[in-house]
């Protein structure tokens, strides 16, 4: 076979049929940030009387630190920005939150300085999630709704914790534990409309802005 006959056998690049992407990574990126937002909002709110409050650390870390951030490295592959940003950028947020728990905190001059800590990480992340906060009226109501509660929550612990005021981080843990709620009902929405073959399907609601 010559040269030129083999050139006419050989696949071009530009017809190669494109890799397939990867199922919906939000689900689970959801469910990761529900669940450790939940344990933290849980031991905010006063509700872990019998247990140490520290139970979200090690999900911190590997579930709604880890597994979220593989999340948004999945939406990156789909093509995603907008996942992609929140879901690493959160995972991001709670390694470090575990990190600095396990690393700065114990090594604080006072407890006010830890929750002085505190109130600068959650006003540096309020402050990120309000323009996610704007972008996702694009997305549907159910990741708005994420956004919105998340806002709140992030505000009121910041000021919580920059004012040493318990009853107001209670407040946010309250508030908090409504986000986790908001949270796993959009994941469970989503992994209903990844079923191919599902009957059940669980609304997200259009977007604010089409």
């Amino acid at each position: 076979m010559s040269v030129s006959e083999d050139r006419t056998v050989q696949p071009s690049p530009a017809t190669t049929a494109p890799a397939p992407g990867v199922a919906d990574p939000a689900p689970l990126g959801l469910a990761a940030f529900a669940l450790t937002t939940f344990l933290l909002s849980a031991a905010n709110a006063g509700w872990m009387t019998k247990a140490t409050g520290d139970a979200w650390l090690g999900y911190a870390l590997a579930y709604g630190g880890f597994a979220q951030l593989l999340a948004g490295m999945w939406e990156f592959r789909n093509r995603n920005v907008f996942g992609a940003t929140a879901f690493s950028t959160y995972g991001g947020f709670w390694i470090g939150l575990g990190l600095w728990a396990l690393l700065v905190a114990p090594k604080a001059a006072s407890p006010a300085a830890a929750g002085h800590d505190l109130g600068w990480i959650l006003l540096a992340f309020a402050i990120f999630n309000t323009y996610m906060l704007i972008l996702s009226t694009q997305v549907n109501m159910a990741v708005f709704l994420v956004f919105l509660t998340l806002e709140i929550t992030e505000i009121i612990l910041f000021i919580g914790n920059f004012g040493g005021s318990s009853g107001t981080v209670k407040f946010g843990g309250y508030v908090g534990i409504v986000t986790a709620l908001v949270a796993w009902y959009a994941s469970a929405a989503g992994v209903s409309n990844g079923i191919a073959a599902g009957k059940l399907r669980f609304p997200v609601g259009k977007p604010l802005i089409g």
